[in-house]
Parts: structure tokens; C-alpha cells; sequence
């Protein structure tokens, strides 16, 4: 079994079963013609359920030849400019590349004697996208797996800042159509479950700072600590962005931390068209990103940022074993001192690779590309009689619901709109993201795919609106 070992005796077979699994790969993005085969659950799940795992194949080539049936022939292939449905990018070769190195390497970014360059390429992104968000020198951050991630960092960090001996009087504030997991990391956190104060939207989906003004000044009138503040640059739902300068005056005139929840938005980083739209994200106490949803990386590749580096001490804990104190005075920087996790990888890698190759102006011009696309949609969509959309976007997002001539009871249509998305999904021909709006089902495409046109937009609807058309069709016949 040594045989299979990656070291100086095996880099050969290594090349050979690496190089077949990519040409596999290549062979199946090249012949791709649709997002998602279709498959149910029921029909996949009994052929994996049959595989014996305790009786190897002992053949890369039979091993690959099984993945295909369960995995890649049905796999949902965000590459597709059909595919529309949620967060999910399409990839820039440079980062794939670097996902392949840092795979083999296999460094942990937790401590210096375990990657070394590693640490400091982290440490020189972490440097550059804290430029870019305009934290100032004292700023630091840290790699995570994701944006959920990112916010209980930072809410941790917000909690500690906030020096109370009481958890039960902590308030958090976050928009109505904030991320759930600001709600998840109190729970994480071991706040109450009031400790999520949610503040109503306006229009355009966007935090009334008004309504924040006012239960910032209940909460101190009720004696308790405002701990932090989540403004969102980028909602899930809908893309939108909360307006930043005035809930940073907020935050300094209550004393609120200010974490920038920009997961989605971040891409807004390395824009060349639309930077100002985020402007006022400088005066944040913490950020997150995820490079995984507006930077085209790969799954994970995300940061919480710190305008402070010492509020990272929060995060660190010393063991003799791995990072002692001493280490601090040689000063051997390690990673782990201010992350949550302890074994890590070098996701830094993949956005490493990607600056080098194509540099910030590339990254932000498809993410321009993606934006400029959703006003087109929004124009499409805002002419067509058999849609209602909900806001124009300021990302990549449009949220719409197809609305019949002849039905007007909104249970039904809530019915055709869910039916037209499942249909849709099992033909595999596009898929789309559903979400809720005043209680009632809307659809939703998340575009972040620079190839994906306005023809094929137009397609889907057309689509969306044929099965939506079946289903009320076959319902009269029903009630006939």
C-alpha cells in the first residue's frame, strides 16, 4: 500500500492518475450542454448505497469510470450559463491550478514550522484586501472556511470588545434579510435568543437606518449593551446593500461595533465600474469576504478582516505543543494565533494564483460583467407582463414571480411558481433559487457567470413561464 503514498518514488504515478482525472474532468466540462442531468434522488442514491467500500477496486482508471456514474455524469456543473440558482461561481483556471498544488503539498496554515512561505502569502493577501476594503494600517485578518465563519468571528470579537458581564444584555442588529447565520453565532456565542434585534428593510431591500436609530436608543434606554451592528453588502435574497456611511455613524455614536457582512459583495473590491457602491465599508470594525462568491474561487476560499489586529486576540489560545508564548517574542508568526480553526489549508493559494495571473482588474471586470448582465435582466424582467420583479439590483441578483393573466388567488400562483422551479430543475435545463417575499414564493436568479447572456435569461423565463402555464392548466382541468 506504500505504492500509494505521494512522496519522491511515486511522483510519477502521481502525474499519471492526476493528469487522467483532469482529462476526465476536461472531457466532461467540454461536453457539458446543460446544467444538471435531471437525476432524483431515487434514482442515484440505490447505486451509491450498493458500492461496497470495504472492497477497494485497487484501479484509478475502474475507480474513475464509477465516479462518473455517481458523481460526474449528475454532478450540477456551475460552469453552465444556465445555472442561476444560488451563490455558486464559475472558477478561473489559475485558482484551480492553485487548488491542485496546495492539495499535494498539503501545508496547515496554523503554524509557521508547518508552512512557512504558505503563512506569508496569507498574511500578504490578508494585507492587500485590507487595503482594498481601506482598514488602515493597524488591520489584520485571517483565512476561514467561509462566510458563516467569517460572522462568528467577528461577533465573537464583537462580543469581547464589548466588555459586559452580562451576555443577557447583549443586542446584536441585522436587517430583516440579513444572513441567518448572525442569528446561528449568537446562538454559537450563548447569547438569548432576543439578542438578534431585526430591523426592517425599505424598498430596496436595504436597512432603515431610521429603525436603527430608533432600537439603538431603546436599547440603551432599556439599559442594555448594543454589541454590534451587521450591515450587509450583498443580501443573499436580493443583492442588496445596506447603506454603510450612515450606520457607521451609528455605530460611533452608540458605541456598536461595526461588522460589514460582504460575502457576496466583496467582489465589489476588485471592481473597476462600481467600488463607490460600497463605500463607508473602510469604517468597519470587521469584514467578511468570500473570495468563493465574487472572486471565482473554488470552495473554500473566504477572510474575516479586523480594522484592529489586537481584537484578535480574542480568537488566540497558546498550547506548549504547537504555538507556545515564546513564540510570540522570537516573533514566528502563526496563523493559528488568531484563527478558530487549527489545521487549515492553504486556500490562500488559489487567490494567490489568480492575482498573478490575472491581476485585481481582471477579477473585478467579470464581476462587472455579472452586474451589468442583472440591469439587463431587470429590463427584461420589468417588460414582461408574466413577471413581477421585486428590486433592480445593485449586484447580480433578480428576484421575480411569474404572475398569470387569468389567476389571481396568490395561493395558486405561489403553487405554479414552486411547480415551474421543481419542473425546471428536474429537466435539467436551467436552475434557478426560490426564496420568499412578503410570504408569498418568488424565484430567483443569482448571476455570477460572465458567460451566461441575455438570451439566456430570456430562455429561462420563457421556460419558467411555460411550466408555471402547465401546471395552472392542468389545475383547471383538475377543478373541472
Amino acid at each position: 500500500m506504500r505504492s500509494h503514498l505521494l512522496n519522491d518514488t511515486t511522483a510519477e504515478q502521481y502525474r499519471r492518475s492526476v493528469t487522467e482525472g483532469v482529462e476526465r474532468v476536461a472531457a466532461k466540462l467540454a461536453a457539458t450542454d446543460r446544467p444538471f442531468t435531471g437525476v432524483t434522488v431515487d434514482a442515484l442514491a440505490p447505486r451509491i448505497e450498493q458500492i461496497d467500500l470495504d472492497k477497494p477496486l485497487h484501479d484509478t482508471t475502474a475507480v474513475l469510470d464509477e465516479l462518473e456514474e455517481v458523481y460526474l455524469r449528475d454532478a450540477i456543473y456551475f460552469h453552465h450559463p444556465r445555472y442561476l440558482a444560488h451563490l455558486n461561481c464559475p472558477v478561473v483556471i489559475p485558482a484551480v491550478l492553485g487548488e491542485a498544488v496546495l492539495s499535494a503539498v498539503n501545508s496547515s496554515l496554523d503554524t509557521w514550522d508547518q508552512s512557512a512561505g504558505g503563512t506569508l502569502i496569507e498574511r500578504k493577501l490578508i494585507d492587500w484586501t485590507a487595503a482594498r476594503i481601506g482598514l488602515g494600517p493597524a488591520a489584520d485578518g485571517v483565512f476561514t472556511s467561509g462566510g458563516s465563519q467569517s460572522n462568528l468571528q467577528a461577533l465573537l470579537l464583537a462580543r469581547e470588545e464589548a466588555k459586559s458581564n452580562s451576555l443577557a444584555k447583549l443586542r446584536i442588529f441585522a436587517s430583516e434579510v440579513s444572513h441567518f447565520s448572525v442569528k446561528k453565532s449568537a446562538k454559537l456565542l450563548g447569547l438569548g435568543q432576543d439578542a438578534v434585534v431585526s430591523i426592517p428593510v425599505d424598498h430596496d431591500k436595504r436597512m432603515q437606518t431610521v429603525a436603527l436609530a430608533h432600537e439603538l436608543e431603546r436599547c440603551a434606554k432599556d439599559g442594555l449593551v448594543p454589541m454590534a451592528v451587521v450591515a450587509t453588502a450583498g443580501t443573499t435574497d436580493f443583492g442588496s446593500i445596506d447603506p454603510l456611511p450612515e450606520i457607521a455613524e451609528l455605530c460611533e455614536q452608540f458605541g456598536a461595533w461595526m461588522h460589514v457582512d460582504a460575502a457576496y459583495g466583496c467582489g465589489l473590491l476588485a471592481s473597476v465600474k462600481y467600488r463607490d457602491r460600497i463605500d463607508g465599508i473602510e469604517r468597519a470594525d470587521s469584514v467578511t469576504v468570500d473570495y468563493h462568491k465574487s472572486f471565482f474561487q473554488p470552495v473554500s476560499s473566504s477572510a474575516v478582516l479586523v480594522k484592529d489586529a489586537a481584537t484578535l486576540r480574542h480568537a488566540t489560545y497558546h498550547a506548549e505543543y504547537l504555538n507556545p508564548r515564546r513564540m510570540v517574542q522570537e516573533r514566528i508568526p502563526n496563523q493559528v494565533d488568531k484563527s478558530l480553526q487549527t489545521t487549515r489549508r492553504f486556500d490562500a493559494l488559489k487567490l494567490w494564483m489568480t492575482l498573478r495571473v490575472m491581476g485585481a482588474d481582471g477579477i473585478g471586470q467579470l464581476f462587472d460583467e455579472v452586474c451589468d448582465l442583472a440591469v439587463e435582466g431587470w429590463k427584461l424582467l420589468a417588460a414582461d407582463p408574466r413577471f413581477d420583479v421585486v428590486v433592480q439590483p445593485s449586484l447580480s441578483t433578480l428576484v421575480f414571480r411569474y404572475i398569470p393573466q387569468a389567476v389571481t388567488d396568490p395561493a395558486e400562483i405561489d403553487r405554479a411558481n414552486l411547480y415551474a422551479r421543481k419542473a425546471l430543475f428536474a429537466s435539467g435545463d436551467a436552475v434557478v433559487a426560490g426564496t420568499k417575499v412578503g410570504g408569498r414564493h418568488y424565484l430567483k436568479f443569482t448571476l455570477l457567470n460572465p458567460e451566461t447572456t441575455t438570451a439566456d435569461i430570456a430562455a429561462v423565463l420563457d421556460l419558467i413561464a411555460g411550466h408555471a402555464e402547465q401546471y395552472l392548466g392542468e389545475s383547471l382541468d383538475r377543478a373541472s
